[in-house]
């Protein structure tokens, strides 16, 4: 998969999307942060600059025509965070991963020494909370083991949202109105 390239200044603009204006900055490198309404960064308007190809992106990808990404991103974590992120970047669109799943196919040598299995899931839990380019970066395809849907910094009506637009079999939609009213009786 090629990648975009953006113009190595760092700058950042703003994409109106269905789920709100998302904040999206990047360094020389490529986009480092995406930034859901209610946690837009305090910018300079001198920084502020046109970022064609990932506005382009995202409107693909929210009008259902895109199922992932081709874009240069800086992504700077821990060794675990960044083998996270990249698992991530794995899981196709309309599907989801658990906690757990991902922390089976991440590096032992990656957790600290004498860590439990369900304590790798917590550590997993807590790199994919701190995925630092939602929906580029697919964290929202993360669900519980259960099946339920579980944190998302973007709130989890957003992580619905996207799951919705995916398709993804995980999301059960709402019963239509009339099924709605016969269960309340």
């Amino acid at each position: 998969m090629a990648h975009q390239q953006l113009e190595g200044t760092p700058g950042w603009t703003t994409y109106e999307s269905p789920l709100g204006p998302l904040t999206i900055v990047a360094g020389t490198a490529g986009i480092r942060n995406v930034y859901f309404p209610d946690r837009p960064p305090g910018m300079s308007a001198a920084t502020r600059r046109e970022m064609t190809p990932v506005v382009e992106q995202l409107e693909q990808y929210f009008a259902g025509e895109r199922r992932s990404f081709e874009l240069q991103l800086e992504l700077r974590g821990t060794p675990l965070q960044e083998s996270v992120w990249a698992e991530l970047r794995g899981i196709p669109y309309g599907a989801t991963a658990s906690y757990g799943e991902l922390a089976r196919r991440i590096d032992d040598t990656l957790f600290p020494d004498g860590i439990e299995p369900y304590e790798r899931a917590r550590l997993i839990g807590a790199a994919v909370g701190r995925t630092p380019t939602p929906i580029l970066v697919p964290c929202h395809r993360v669900i519980g083991a259960d099946g339920s849907l579980t944190g998302y910094g973007g709130g989890l009506d957003r992580k619905r949202a996207l799951l919705e637009l995916e398709d993804a079999p995980c999301v059960q939609k709402p019963p239509a109105w009339g099924q709605r009213q016969i269960a309340m009786l």
